[in-house]
Protein backbone atom coordinates (compact mmCIF):
# COMPACT_ATOMS: atom_id res chain seq x y z
CA UNK A 1 0.00 0.00 0.00
CA UNK A 2 1.34 3.18 -0.55
CA UNK A 3 0.39 6.56 0.98
CA UNK A 4 -0.65 9.55 -1.39
CA UNK A 5 0.62 13.22 0.22
CA UNK A 6 -2.91 14.57 -0.32
CA UNK A 7 -3.04 17.84 1.40
CA UNK A 8 -6.14 18.29 3.50
CA UNK A 9 -8.08 21.53 2.21
CA UNK A 10 -8.11 24.52 3.96
CA UNK A 11 -10.79 25.20 6.15
CA UNK A 12 -11.91 28.62 6.42
CA UNK A 13 -11.92 29.75 10.05
CA UNK A 14 -14.82 31.97 10.45
CA UNK A 15 -15.95 33.50 14.49
CA UNK A 16 -19.40 32.30 15.23
CA UNK A 17 -20.50 35.95 16.04
CA UNK A 18 -19.57 39.35 14.40
CA UNK A 19 -18.16 42.32 15.45
CA UNK A 20 -21.58 43.72 16.06
CA UNK A 21 -22.42 40.49 18.62
CA UNK A 22 -19.40 41.37 20.53
CA UNK A 23 -20.11 45.04 20.95
CA UNK A 24 -23.27 43.88 22.82
CA UNK A 25 -21.74 41.55 24.84
CA UNK A 26 -19.52 44.10 26.03
CA UNK A 27 -22.13 46.66 26.41
CA UNK A 28 -24.37 44.17 28.27
CA UNK A 29 -21.13 43.41 30.67
CA UNK A 30 -20.57 46.94 31.49
CA UNK A 31 -24.28 47.27 32.86
CA UNK A 32 -23.79 43.90 34.58
CA UNK A 33 -21.22 45.42 36.65
CA UNK A 34 -22.51 48.64 36.98
CA UNK A 35 -25.29 46.93 38.51
CA UNK A 36 -23.88 44.96 41.19
CA UNK A 37 -20.68 47.49 42.06
CA UNK A 38 -23.95 49.79 42.83
CA UNK A 39 -25.39 46.88 44.71
CA UNK A 40 -22.41 46.65 46.85
CA UNK A 41 -21.64 48.54 50.47
CA UNK A 42 -24.34 49.85 52.77
CA UNK A 43 -22.04 47.93 55.43
CA UNK A 44 -21.50 49.49 58.76
CA UNK A 45 -18.53 50.33 60.85
CA UNK A 46 -19.56 48.96 63.72
CA UNK A 47 -21.21 45.42 63.87
CA UNK A 48 -23.92 46.43 66.57
CA UNK A 49 -25.48 49.34 65.24
CA UNK A 50 -27.97 49.17 62.25
CA UNK A 51 -27.32 51.13 58.88
CA UNK A 52 -30.59 51.63 57.01
CA UNK A 53 -28.64 53.08 54.24
CA UNK A 54 -28.98 49.30 52.98
CA UNK A 55 -32.42 49.27 51.93
CA UNK A 56 -32.50 52.75 49.71
CA UNK A 57 -33.54 53.19 46.42
CA UNK A 58 -30.24 52.34 44.69
CA UNK A 59 -29.47 49.10 46.10
CA UNK A 60 -33.55 47.38 46.41
CA UNK A 61 -34.48 48.72 42.57
CA UNK A 62 -32.06 49.86 40.54
CA UNK A 63 -29.25 47.80 41.13
CA UNK A 64 -31.19 44.50 40.13
CA UNK A 65 -33.07 46.28 37.45
CA UNK A 66 -29.47 47.14 35.75
CA UNK A 67 -28.24 43.37 36.14
CA UNK A 68 -32.07 41.71 34.64
CA UNK A 69 -31.24 44.80 31.80
CA UNK A 70 -27.80 43.26 31.02
CA UNK A 71 -28.95 39.91 31.05
CA UNK A 72 -31.22 41.02 28.40
CA UNK A 73 -28.81 42.38 26.46
CA UNK A 74 -26.68 39.95 26.70
CA UNK A 75 -29.59 37.02 25.30
CA UNK A 76 -29.94 39.83 22.26
CA UNK A 77 -26.33 39.80 21.42
CA UNK A 78 -26.22 36.36 21.46
CA UNK A 79 -29.43 35.74 19.10
CA UNK A 80 -28.17 38.87 17.13
CA UNK A 81 -27.58 37.49 13.40
CA UNK A 82 -24.27 39.35 12.66
CA UNK A 83 -24.93 38.96 8.61
CA UNK A 84 -28.47 39.51 7.64
CA UNK A 85 -27.81 38.83 3.89
CA UNK A 86 -26.89 35.21 4.89
CA UNK A 87 -29.70 34.73 6.28
CA UNK A 88 -31.61 32.94 3.25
Amino acid sequence: MSKKNNPLPKQQTSFIFGKKNYTMMFIGLGVIALGFILMAGGGSEDPNTFNPAIYNFQRIRLAPTLVLIGFAVEVYAILLNPNPKKAK
